[in-house]
């Protein structure tokens, strides 16, 4: 019997097609390759008094265009001083997150259970932070306030009472954080935060000299507490100093070294 048109155009397509399926090889997702198309999952903790938050969590989720995708929690509070976020509450509630960033300003809470349960639930997980400017103020009248001090790497209760632009020079250039960093930087606004202290675990990596107290006070730093790092900075009161490039590029490299440690262990496992 002669083939038909049809019945040979139909055996050329089983044959490409099979011979298609042969030469392609067939691939499952690795399970790192899955972790590195997975979004970062960060968690932006901020409210407060005395800062335009609102404005600043759509600037800080800008960092997206930096870091690529990021599926954002951003658990925004009232701007009373002594709210107590309730996401805090619950003793597991780093444990969802990749990183979490404080940007928030609570300098009454004075319950010093409830802070020692934010550093508490940071150390259980294991996930690394970032401090932003008024989070250095926040849980000081709190009897557990130097655990949340140690945390951060720096005490501090104040502030200079002038508004003004900081001369910010790196003092740890070789840094992978300041790799970008220029020379000095003038912000365009600023509030300098008196630094009290700087814990042992904490690492400077730039400052700029205070008119008032007469001396340097550090703004960029690194901290290492009990396993988990932290990336500070009090640069950040003003909208226009975290919109400035300079602000986003070296918070972006604070959070990609506060990540390295993790993504290293995961990575060896």
């Amino acid at each position: 019997m002669m083939p038909t048109r049809l019945s040979l155009f139909l055996s050329a397509w089983l044959l490409g097609i099979g011979g298609w399926l042969l030469s392609t090889p067939l691939h499952a997702a690795s399970p790192a390759e899955e972790t590195a198309a997975s979004p970062l999952r960060v968690l932006l903790v901020t409210g407060g008094c005395c800062h335009d938050y609102t404005k600043q969590i759509e600037l800080i989720r800008g960092l997206d265009s930096r870091l690529g995708a990021i599926a954002w929690t951003v658990a925004q509070y009232d701007d009373q001083r002594n709210t107590k976020p309730d996401i805090y509450n619950d003793p597991d509630w780093a444990q969802p997150y990749d990183l979490v960033m404080h940007n928030e300003c609570f300098g009454g809470v004075e319950d010093g259970a409830f802070v020692s349960q934010i550093v508490e639930g940071h150390v259980k997980a294991g996930v690394p932070a970032v401090a932003i400017h008024c989070t250095m103020h926040s849980y000081r009248a709190a009897s557990t306030a130097d655990t949340w001090r140690a945390f951060l790497g720096v005490t501090s209760r104040r502030h200079e009472r002038a508004k003004r632009s900081l001369h910010v020079v790196p003092v740890a250039p070789e840094h992978p954080i300041m790799a970008s960093f220029p020379k000095a930087w003038d912000t365009p606004n600023g509030e300098l935060y008196i630094i009290e202290k700087v814990w042992p675990t904490a690492h400077v990596l730039a400052q700029t000299f205070s008119n008032e107290e007469e001396r340097e006070m550090p703004v960029v730093w690194t901290n290492e507490y009990e396993g988990v790092r932290l990336f500070g900075t009090t640069l950040g009161h003003h909208n226009e100093t975290i919109a400035d490039p300079i602000w986003m590029e070296t918070v972006t490299a604070g959070i990609r070294w506060a990540l390295a440690e993790k993504a290293a262990e995961k990575a060896a496992k």
